[in-house]
C-alpha cells in the first residue's frame, strides 16, 4: 500500500511544499538511505552533509541536507560555500523519493522528506570537511575538556592526523598590546560538535 505525504525543501529560508510518495517497507535502513542520497547529491554536482530520520508513527521526518561548494583548485583563501538553489532542493528529493520508492528504504509508513542546504553555520561532520574548511572560522565543542575548556572559536589552521589545529588568539584590543599567540591541537575524536562560523 502506498501511502502519502507532503515533502519540503528548505531554500532561503522558505518552505517549498511537494507532494511526494511515501513507501511502506519493513524497516529504514540509514546507511542505505545516506548512500542513495550520497549518489544523487553527486549527479547533480553537489555533497551530501547529512541524512537524518526523526520522530517515530506518522510523524516522521527524514532530513537531508546538501550544499555546493567550491573545489579546491577554485579557493584562494578560505573556502567559498556557493549554496544550493530551490532546483538542486527539488531535483534531489524528487530523485530520491524515486529510488527510495523502488528500494523500501525508508521503512513502513508515512513520512515527510526534507531536503535543504546547512545554511551558513553549516555542521563539520566527517575529516574532508575540515580539509576543505581549513582557513574558516569555526566553533567547536569536545567531548572531554582541552585547557579546562570545551568549548572554543577560532581558525581552522590545519587538518592532518585527524587532528586539527584551531588558533583561538583572542583578538588585539584597542590600545592594548597584541595577545601572545594561541593555537590548540584537539583530536577528531575528541569533537561532539564543529560548525563553521558566518564571517560578515
Amino acid at each position: 500500500m502506498v501511502e502519502w505525504a507532503r515533502a519540503h525543501f528548505y531554500f532561503g529560508g522558505k518552505i517549498m511544499p511537494r507532494v511526494e510518495e511515501v513507501l511502506s517497507g519493513s524497516m529504514v535502513d540509514l546507511d542505505n538511505i545516506q548512500a542513495i542520497a550520497e549518489r544523487v547529491a553527486a549527479t547533480y554536482g553537489l555533497e551530501l552533509v547529512d541524512v537524518e530520520m526523526r520522530g517515530g508513527g506518522k510523524h516522521r521526518m527524514l532530513k537531508v541536507v546538501i550544499d555546493r561548494v567550491k573545489p579546491q583548485s577554485e579557493v584562494s583563501a578560505a573556502p567559498a560555500v556557493l549554496g544550493v538553489t530551490h532546483e538542486d532542493c527539488a531535483n534531489v528529493s524528487r530523485e530520491m523519493s524515486t529510488i527510495l520508492d523502488v528500494e523500501e528504504a525508508a521503512g513502513a509508513g508515512p513520512y515527510t522528506l526534507e531536503v535543504s542546504s546547512p545554511g551558513l553555520d553549516r555542521a563539520l561532520t566527517k575529516p574532508a570537511d575540515y580539509e576543505r574548511f581549513v582557513g574558516s572560522l569555526v566553533k567547536v565543542t569536545t567531548r572531554e575538556p582541552v585547557e579546562n575548556n570545551r568549548h572554543f572559536q577560532g581558525r581552522l589552521e590545519r587538518f592532518a592526523d585527524r587532528k586539527l589545529t584551531v588558533d583561538v588568539t583572542p583578538p588585539k584590543k584597542k590600545n592594548k598590546p597584541a595577545p601572545a599567540p594561541h593555537k590548540l591541537e584537539i583530536d577528531l575524536a575528541n569533537v561532539d560538535k564543529a560548525n563553521l562560523v558566518p564571517e560578515i
